[in-house]
């Protein structure tokens, strides 16, 4: 999708937004360079297919976090009434779980610094979280990793940031924050800095431990550190994303 110069922004406030309504458009700071409203439907077994190819990918036949989930976009996302349908559930005893990835210019990763939000709510489906992160490229987990929404669906979400240089160790995690069974709009932005968050338009969190190497954003949907019960059945909605570049300054 190409830069989008002026904005058409409904309900936003800066550094994040409350608003039903995908923003459409560049922010003070930033440059839009990816948006999906969802607005093709793509019946189960089709995502991403020839709608979305182009701008999705995902893990497939992976085991997640835990091991005892297996992503797969072509089992469990699909695409209806403007929202993209993950259906976690348990098949043939083995966990469902999906990873989606926006192709951000139509690549998986190499973006430095940004500002990316989602518009999600989802069933209180015991056994499942959402690990919507940042993740290096280089797949070295001492590049760093950002974190939000994380949480069980049946519970709360937090915000995290992990310390660059330090493998798995925090340098921010936030209290609970709110449950996921209204719908909610999370923001990261992304600096030299720092690393933002916030949620529904306001600022709840930073950290100063700010990666400095290339991510890319997955919306990981996986089982909660185990087996979840094999009747846990539930869906995670996503209503819009968007990711923004850092906008070059006058002196650049």
């Amino acid at each position: 999708m190409g830069l989008v110069a002026a904005a058409t922004v409904v309900g936003v406030t800066v550094g994040g937004s409350s608003s039903s309504s995908m923003p459409s458009g560049d922010l003070p700071g930033w440059r839009q360079g990816f948006a999906e409203d969802f607005d093709v439907d793509a019946p189960l077994g089709s995502f991403p297919g020839s709608a979305y190819r182009d701008r999705w990918t995902g893990y497939e036949g992976l085991p997640d976090t835990s091991g005892a989930g297996r992503y797969s976009n072509e089992r469990v996302v699909s695409v209806h009434d403007g929202v993209l349908d993950m259906h976690l559930r348990t098949e043939d005893g083995v966990p469902l779980v999906a990873a989606p990835t926006p192709l951000v210019g139509g690549s998986w990763g190499g973006q430095t610094y940004g500002r990316y939000s989602v518009r999600f709510r989802a069933d209180a489906v015991e056994g499942y979280k959402t690990a919507w992160l940042l993740w290096p490229d280089s797949d070295k987990w001492a590049d760093g990793e950002i974190d939000f929404p994380e949480g069980p669906l049946d519970g709360s979400m937090y915000a995290a940031n992990l310390c660059v240089g330090h493998a798995g160790t925090f340098c921010y995690k936030s209290d609970d924050l709110a449950t996921f069974t209204a719908w909610h709009v999370a923001t990261i932005e992304w600096t030299p800095d720092a690393v933002t968050f916030y949620l529904d338009g306001q600022k709840v969190g930073s950290s100063d431990s700010s990666p400095r190497k290339p991510m890319h954003w997955i919306l990981q949907t996986e089982t909660d550190h185990g087996r979840p019960p094999a009747s846990s059945s539930g869906h995670v909605e996503v209503d819009w994303v968007t990711v923004y570049e850092r906008a070059p300054s006058s002196d650049e």
